[in-house]
């Protein structure tokens, strides 16, 4: 199993990627503000700024009623196991991440991210099993880091299926790293691809897969603040909203 590592500075290139990608749409979706959404029953916003996800419309759109919702849904039912809790959620947050992610494969490719980015001029590597740090391409990355993550929740040793099995002893630390890449996975795409987001109206779920992720972390200690600080903006005002 592999492992990852960030860096704030210049972006690296990278080699082939492993996956085929094609492009699927011609208009400029990094010009948002072309575009009527919804029936043209809203305006896309202007998202010319830096970091466009902060604009006051586009953080009010999401899924859930809001985040004292997800606060209560992160917190662990009374008399249920810790790590029981800490599994479930693993396996349908994962589930959730690498269907937003795959909305964006024919987009994200190693030609328009040819480094594994995040805000805050973040740059994520992977380390293989060797120790060895790998110069990577964001959709390259991703397929490490899901393809890492899905060979753990099919580990019965790691996430054990039978009511009688325990799980092992690093159970938790393991729980920190899914949780880790799935969050740079998410940073990504509010890095590089948000407005191919809200053109494609996609940006209420990721608002709330976000935030629903940030509070569950944040009530289980799983992300450490330097991972999350480039993105600390944002979650303050999607969890404030």
């Amino acid at each position: 199993m592999g492992g990852c590592q960030s860096y704030s500075g210049a972006a690296e290139t990278d080699g082939t990627h492993t996956l085929t990608h094609g492009n699927a749409h011609s208009t400029n979706l990094s010009d948002v503000t072309l575009l009527n959404l919804k029936n043209n029953n809203w305006q896309a916003p202007v998202c010319v700024e830096k970091k466009p996800y902060l604009h006051p419309e586009c953080v009010r759109e999401r899924i859930a009623q809001g985040s004292t919702d997800l606060l209560t849904l992160s917190a662990l039912p009374h008399g249920l196991d810790h790590n029981e809790w800490l599994a479930s959620n693993t396996i349908s947050f994962f589930q959730l991440v690498n269907l937003i992610s795959s909305v964006l494969s024919e987009l994200c490719t190693s030609s328009s991210c040819p480094t594994a980015t995040g805000p805050g001029d973040r740059v994520y590597f992977w380390t293989d099993e060797s120790g060895r740090k790998l110069k990577c391409s964001a959709p390259l990355y991703t397929d490490y880091a899901l393809s890492y993550i899905q060979e753990l929740l099919l580990d019965e040793d790691v996430f054990p299926v039978k009511t009688d099995a325990e799980f092992p002893a690093g159970f938790p630390f393991l729980v920190q790293k899914v949780f880790l890449l799935m969050f740079r996975t998410l940073a990504h795409l509010y890095c590089a691809h948000y407005p191919q987001l809200v053109a494609m109206e996609m940006h209420p779920h990721l608002n709330t897969v976000f935030t629903h992720l940030v509070l569950f972390c944040q009530s289980f200690n799983l992300l450490e603040p330097q991972e999350t600080e480039p993105l600390q903006d944002l979650i303050t005002a999607l969890t404030h909203s």
